[in-house]
């Protein structure tokens, strides 16, 4: 990192929340009704003594008295002067007293007193009070302790001031957070810096060539100076290429860790959110948060979507998905050379991505992450069991042997589901049989307790050891592993083959091998039940496929050397709807014929097969009704050794 650059972890200063001037308006207008409200109402009142009272009561001159507490607050039907209601040495200390005297009127006219207010004597009491005030026809109001003038303001005031501090805590939250309202702009991206992903090149196995390709961006982004003397450039982007689970993230983690540099990683679904212009504004703020902290890496992971051909399928419009795109491939090929901002991108879906973002001076690279081989699956196994507590019998390299196919992911999860097998068995170590039980539930399902009668039982294990006999028989059949008729997932049995060595070409004596196995459960009953289940519905629905593809895209069949676009090659996009069939109806028919000519010839070879071997047959199938499963070693001495010669 230079060291001249910004910290990447330094965050611009949060400026302070300011409320509007409009917002203290309303506060001010709000606080000053308020105030309006609880002032006192100035009334034409008089403070009398309680003798005074109880005599204008017995005059019949009160006609209606409030009590609140010992305060109490009258009326009278007739107005009396200060003089006549209050003694003469109170009369100058009487409010009535002080009031100004308005200049309009004349100094003889006293003011007459409608309203009056005096104290009950609480301390002396006056029982008859209420009889009297009865007797009188003086209507009684009593109303509770009002509340201090404090604690109305408080209680007035309060919503008001809890309103105004939620707005201000809001204005808060809007501005630290890059989620508030007012930043659907910026970049979700997660960066790493001094906390990078702990992961190396070492914690990857069964990659070595994709491991290859990127060490020399690592020492590009450890030591650009070195190429840049020499006028060399480094690949902007590097596009990592394969099946799900192959390890295309994980290869990107080893590259952030190995290079010590800051590291950006974003889905690419993160970038389109429902408002129009909010994909483009992430990927430039994004670019420029790595600019700023060059040398860094920005991984893109799941980039088909947002990178899929532009105007592909039919009725194409110009979405916010294509601006997107438009803005990544802006931002692309817009690098300074001395930026050394590497792009590593990460799809198992390559065939769908927008050519321009494919082309050189974008994604310069294209490293395939496959799945790996049988010695990349060994060191796959050594590396996720590391953890475990593996007991003796275990053997890797039977595992590896055994997982054909297995991605990094898969053979993860086949580690995982050992050790739980073994830690709900009571096991103290995770054994061989743990690791078989694994990979058993990771193919076929959990084991089932379905209970079939004989006749289906029987059935099932004539099927079973039809498929077993004939890869025993067949020379470039692949060796057959195991044979059970233990129920499993949707499966009644399973004959499981294990391929000697990893192949990478299929020879037609090989694939017409496997289309005889995948038969042989349907011959054994036609020969030994003397009828036909639906036990084999799926081995047909395989060997079709398999003498279609030999056919019409490999050149096996009586067609020749001629082949057929399936719509298997285009599965979505909707290019097969504008491009169309590109063979004849002849042609079609023709392929028809050649794949069932195909599948009765092995059909009629594996009749012959099991009818030379019918002893061996029911033998196994004695074995398999008793034991239920049947091992390589048992087969072996069941059938005998198997003769073995090069397709």
């Amino acid at each position: 990192m230079n060291a001249s650059g910004p910290n990447p972890n330094s965050k611009p200063p949060t400026p302070r929340p300011t409320i509007p001037l409009f917002w203290w308006i309303i506060l001010i207008v709000l606080f000053i009704w308020n105030i309006w409200t609880l002032k006192p109402q100035v009334q034409q009142t008089i403070a009398i003594p309680y003798t005074t009272f109880i005599q204008q009561i017995k005059n019949g001159n009160v006609t209606e008295v409030q009590i609140n507490g010992t305060q109490i607050d009258g009326t009278f039907q007739k107005g009396l002067p200060a003089a006549d209601l209050v003694p003469p040495d109170q009369l100058a200390t009487s409010p009535a007293a002080t009031q100004p005297v308005p200049t309009s009127q004349a100094p003889a006219t006293p003011t007459l007193y409608t309203s009056f207010t005096t104290t009950f004597p609480e301390a002396v009491g006056d029982p008859n009070l209420v009889s009297l005030l009865e007797a009188n026809n003086v209507t009684l109001n009593a109303q509770a302790p009002s509340n201090p003038f404090l604690v109305n303001l408080l209680i007035n005031a309060l919503p008001f001031i809890l309103f105004i501090g939620l707005m201000i805590w809001m204005g808060r939250q809007s501005m630290k957070s890059q989620s508030g309202i007012l930043n659907f702009g910026q970049s979700k991206a997660r960066q790493y810096n001094e906390e990078r992903p702990q992961v190396t090149f070492m914690d990857v196995a069964g990659a070595e060539e994709a491991k290859e390709e990127l060490s020399e961006v690592v020492e590009f982004l450890r030591n650009p100076q070195k190429y840049h003397d020499i006028g060399a450039r480094i690949p902007r982007g590097v596009l990592l290429v394969g099946p799900p689970g192959t390890g295309k993230t994980l290869l990107a983690r080893a590259v952030a860790g190995e290079a010590k540099v800051p590291f950006y990683t974003i889905s690419a679904s993160e970038f389109v959110e429902m408002f129009v212009g909010v994909g483009a504004s992430r990927v430039r703020n994004l670019f420029e948060h790595a600019k700023a902290t060059s040398p860094s890496i920005v991984f893109i992971d799941e980039l088909d979507a947002v990178g899929r051909r532009r105007g592909a399928g039919l009725g194409a419009v110009n979405d916010e998905r294509e601006q997107t795109l438009n803005q990544l491939l802006v931002e692309m090929d817009g690098f300074d050379d001395r930026n050394e901002v590497i792009i590593i991108a990460a799809t198992n879906r390559p065939d769908v991505l927008d050519p321009a973002l494919l082309r050189p001076g974008r994604f310069d690279r294209e490293i395939t992450v496959g799945l790996p081989d049988r010695k990349g699956r060994e060191g796959i196994l050594k590396i996720h069991s590391r953890s475990l507590r593996l007991a003796p019998n275990v053997d890797l390299l039977l595992m590896a042997r055994s997982t054909t196919g297995f991605s990094g992911a898969d053979l993860a999860n086949l580690c995982n589901e050992a050790a739980l097998i073994a830690a709900r068995e009571g096991h103290e170590q995770v054994g061989m049989n743990d690791f078989e039980e694994a990979l058993d539930r990771i193919l076929l399902g959990a084991a089932r307790s379905t209970l079939l009668n004989d006749h289906d039982r029987k059935v099932v294990a004539y099927h079973e050891a039809g498929h077993a006999v004939a890869a025993w028989l067949l020379p470039n059949a692949d060796p057959v592993h195991k044979v059970t008729i233990i129920p499993r997932g949707r499966a009644l049995g399973v004959t499981e083959q294990l391929p000697g060595e990893d192949q990478v070409n299929y020879s037609r004596e090989y694939l017409l091998a496997r289309i005889a196995v995948m038969l042989g459960g349907r011959v054994a009953e036609e020969l030994a039940i003397g009828d036909i289940t639906t036990g084999a519905e799926n081995d047909l629905t395989e060997a079709t496929r398999l003498a279609r593809r030999m056919i019409t895209r490999w050149g096996m069949g009586d067609l020749g050397l001629m082949t057929i676009s399936s719509d298997e090659e285009q599965p979505f996009l909707g290019y097969e709807i504008s491009q169309g069939r590109n063979y004849s109806e002849e042609t079609s028919a023709q392929i028809d014929r050649d794949i069932q000519k195909l599948l009765n010839e092995r059909h009629e070879q594996v009749r012959g097969l099991l009818t030379h071997a019918r002893n061996k047959l029911d033998q196994l199938v004695d074995v398999l009704l008793r034991e239920e499963t049947v091992t390589q070693d048992e087969l072996t001495s069941i059938l005998g050794s198997r003769i073995l010669e090069p397709s």
